[in-house]
């Protein structure tokens, strides 16, 4: 079999997406309050409806990933006993950090923060303590280290973990659908399982980019305007989506061991800088103070808020912020998991999960702690107003009035808007490629997509994301989208659940925390699939 004709379009999983995705494009030009509209509902219905399951689910993925950290299974290794890695720990963990956070990070570490010391939407309207206080400022930092760090990225590693080890070492085909067959036994090689399982991760996957890449050029643009006096216009947002796509589509299309690895620490680095720079200018022993009090704050509320469906916290909090983000997160981790996989051959799972799970959920600590840090100290101390300038211009908008009054404002806002831009073609050059992954038939974790098909979903993305931005009502677009997104996170909240039992059936129930054991059931499973 040539090498060309092994690498032919999947259409059962193509086409389906392809049309699906492009159908809200056109809904969005056509009818954008009936795309906003039907978005909208099936976003509450499945956090009013659902928010129990996702708060259960969250918190038992937490479990089970710590289970095989600290269990004999983490010494099993993605590829067998004499597998090497094909990557550097720093290169690794720079791929596995820049390429799930898209400009989450870089947007919340100062915006989330102050909106629940302000109380800007209600959040802490049913805690005991009062807007801008002293307990306002520790539980805004606590609530974000909760929402920022070990939950999010065990639901990126349990999916991730669990493709790299069914392919490398079960042998089983590298795709999403290969975590059910632990449950599925061989009714998951049945095509119809594989091309639902695929097209629903893409779907969510695509509008997820869609609504991330939507969203900053809205926050590119602001920044721009808010520094330069350049106006947000259709125009404006064109040229940053060229910019963005020319830059994540040419380092997709260069593969993983080139374009990705390279972007990937452009990127770390530039946050490695930022955290330095804030390190220096920024109130030090403030941070470290209101940060180790938050731990505490966040170790002591932390199964409360873990279990929690809005009835001690409330729906602003609750619901619109960790159950939304939960979603989102959610959305992401089928394909996230297909990148992690790709990148962590020759690791056993307990470095897979040191890369994975323990590094960025420290790393997304220190970030908040040092951004959100020194934005909840100069708001205290009357140095800014960043809860007025949020209230009256927008949830995202506290970034730009953080950065305008430190000192060289004028370096840090470029090299802000240039990390925002860097942050979201390195995620979208991740998961374009890993969705033309999917979409090409016999693909393994080493091969790289055909270029065409890379390219065609980087342009979808940016098409979509232009469209909602600059057709679709401004920020009413971009919400719409950021609903959809959460409501195809909810169809993959069930596919999510499967992996995560399947997960638990492999390395608790089945005992391959035992590696001789679940080496023998290793042979014994692909003497049947044989």
């Amino acid at each position: 079999m040539s090498q060309t004709d092994r690498k032919q379009l999947k259409r059962s999983v193509f086409m389906p997406a392809f049309v699906i995705i492009m159908l809200a494009v056109i809904i969005g030009l056509v009818n954008n309050e009936l795309l906003v509209s039907v978005a909208r509902q099936l976003f509450y219905l499945s956090l009013s409806d659902f928010g129990w399951l996702y708060q259960l689910l969250a918190i038992s993925t937490l479990g089970v990933t710590a289970f095989i950290f600290f269990s004999k299974a983490g010494n099993i290794r993605l590829g067998g006993a004499n597998a090497k890695p094909t990557f550097s720990l720093a290169a690794t963990f720079a791929m596995a950090l820049t390429g799930g956070i898209a400009t989450g990070v870089v947007t919340y570490s100062v915006n989330e923060p102050i909106i629940y010391l302000g109380n800007v939407y209600g959040e802490i309207g049913n805690q005991s303590f009062e807007p801008n206080s002293g307990e306002a400022a520790i539980f805004a930092l606590a609530r974000s280290f909760h929402n920022w760090s070990f939950i999010p990225y065990a639901m990126y590693s349990i999916v991730g973990l669990m493709i790299g080890y069914m392919h490398f070492n079960r042998k089983e085909r590298f795709s999403i659908s290969s975590t059910l067959a632990p449950l599925l036994g061989s009714r998951e090689r049945s095509p119809v399982v594989r091309a639902v399982v695929d097209i629903i991760s893409i779907l969510a996957i695509a509008l997820g980019l869609a609504s991330s890449l939507g969203a900053g050029l809205a926050l590119i643009s602001s920044g721009i305007e808010a520094e330069y006096g350049i106006a947000s216009s259709p125009t404006t947002w064109l040229i940053l989506t060229l910019i963005i796509s020319a830059i994540f589509i040419t380092s997709a299309v260069s593969g993983l061991k080139r374009g990705i690895r390279f972007l990937s620490s452009v990127n770390a680095y530039i946050f490695y800088a930022f955290v330095a720079i804030l390190l220096i200018i920024g109130p030090v022993n403030y941070i470290l103070s209101l940060s180790v009090t938050s731990l505490g704050y966040w170790f002591d509320n932390f199964f409360l808020w873990s279990f929690d469906t809005k009835e001690a916290g409330g729906e602003a909090l609750v619901t619109w912020w960790t159950m939304y983000d939960w979603s989102i997160w959610i959305a992401y981790a089928p394909l996230m998991g297909l990148f992690l996989a790709r990148i962590s051959y020759g690791r056993t799972l307990r470095e897979f999960l040191v890369i994975n799970w323990i590094l960025p959920s420290v790393f997304g600590i220190v970030w908040f702690a040092i951004w959100g840090g020194s934005a909840i100290k100069w708001q205290m101390d009357g140095t800014l107003d960043l809860v007025s300038v949020v209230t009256e211009n927008g949830a995202v908008s506290g970034l730009w009035g953080f950065l305008q009054n430190l000192p060289m404002s004028a370096l840090l806002i470029p090299l802000a808007i240039f990390t925002l831009i860097i942050s979201f073609s390195t995620a979208a050059d991740s998961m374009s490629s890993t969705i033309a992954t999917i979409c090409t038939r016999n693909m393994t974790a080493e091969e790289e997509a055909p270029r065409k098909q890379k390219i065609l979903w980087g342009l979808s993305i940016a098409i979509i994301a232009y469209v909602m931005v600059a057709f679709g009502g401004g920020a009413q677009g971009v919400d719409g989208i950021k609903f959809l997104a959460a409501a195809g996170g909810f169809i993959v909240l069930f596919l999510f659940l499967l992996i995560v039992a399947s997960a638990v059936k492999v390395f608790i129930m089945d005992g391959a925390n035992k590696p001789q054991e679940s080496q023998a059931r290793i042979k014994q499973a692909e003497d049947v699939y044989e």
